[in-house]
């Protein structure tokens, strides 16, 4: 069962996993190396808790006890309670969604792994924007994607903001981190994919043309806003994809182009 603890102190050390977590910065740092994520919201500690996910703690407002108690209720952990005001200085905003949970980071496993059992998969590259990242997950569970990978540089997709702008959906898809793409590339050919990049080049082929007799496999490529993909992205790619646009817009946002482009893939 769960040991509730009223906090009346915000520098109490106990809350060292919430503090000051509006250093996006900070907290990029340290919740992987410290092994941890937060689920923001019952719905989304729900979907933790669902996947297999152990919490280490939670902090709340008190009025959510009641209903947060019957999830809580299996685990042997510290759930810290107190005032807006209290949870406000240790966590530096206000915290409309009610509570927050310490989860366990679960190890990632191989792109090797992911890959041998799925034929439609985002790959995500140095989009840098939690936003973003949060969004494509959630197009990508939505929508029929077996999996997510992320590049080296790609943003967590567990930092706080992505999960809960997925919906809690990046717990439920299996996801990883690539290597670098001289050795990224080797994976998804070797498991039989066709790398399909969407950017805006000459050679680009339409994604309704692209649609009508698409690969088995098929891992689409997406880059940052703003910069795109990488010249190597685009380089170990095996086709140069494009949504076709109207009245002169000549690109959609990131994560409304995953959604796109699944759409149109769909199996």
């Amino acid at each position: 069962m769960p040991r509730y603890v009223s906090i009346e102190n915000s520098d109490d050390p106990a809350l060292h996993d919430y503090r000051d977590l509006t250093d996006v910065a900070l907290r990029r740092i340290r919740e992987p190396a410290e092994g941890l994520y937060l689920a923001e919201s019952e719905k989304v500690i729900a979907r933790a808790i669902e996947a297999g996910h152990r919490p280490r703690s939670v902090l709340m407002l008190e009025k959510w006890v009641a209903s947060l108690e019957p999830l809580l209720a299996p685990f042997d952990i510290p759930v810290y309670v107190g005032s807006p005001e209290i949870l406000e200085s240790v966590t530096g905003f206000t915290m409309h969604r009610g509570a927050i949970a310490s989860m366990q980071r679960p190890a990632l496993p191989s792109a090797a792994e992911l890959l041998s059992g799925a034929r439609r998969v985002i790959v995500i590259e140095d989009v840098v924007d939690h936003t973003n990242v949060g969004a494509i997950f959630r197009a990508a569970a939505g929508l029929g994607a077996d999996a997510v990978l992320v590049t080296p540089r790609c943003a967590d997709p567990l930092y706080r903001r992505s999960v809960r702008v997925s919906m809690g959906t990046v717990l439920q898809l299996p996801w990883t981190r690539l290597p670098e793409w001289p050795i990224a590339v080797d994976l998804f050919h070797d498991a039989g994919f066709t790398i399909a990049a969407l950017a805006l080049e000459p050679d680009a082929v339409s994604l309704d043309d692209f649609a009508r007799q698409p690969p088995e496999r098929v891992a689409i490529l997406l880059g940052a806003e703003g910069d795109g993909l990488s010249r190597r992205a685009l380089q170990v790619a095996d086709v140069t994809v494009t949504i076709p646009m109207l009245r002169g817009v000549d690109s959609l946002n990131v994560a409304a182009a995953s959604a796109v482009a699944l759409w149109a893939l769909r199996v």
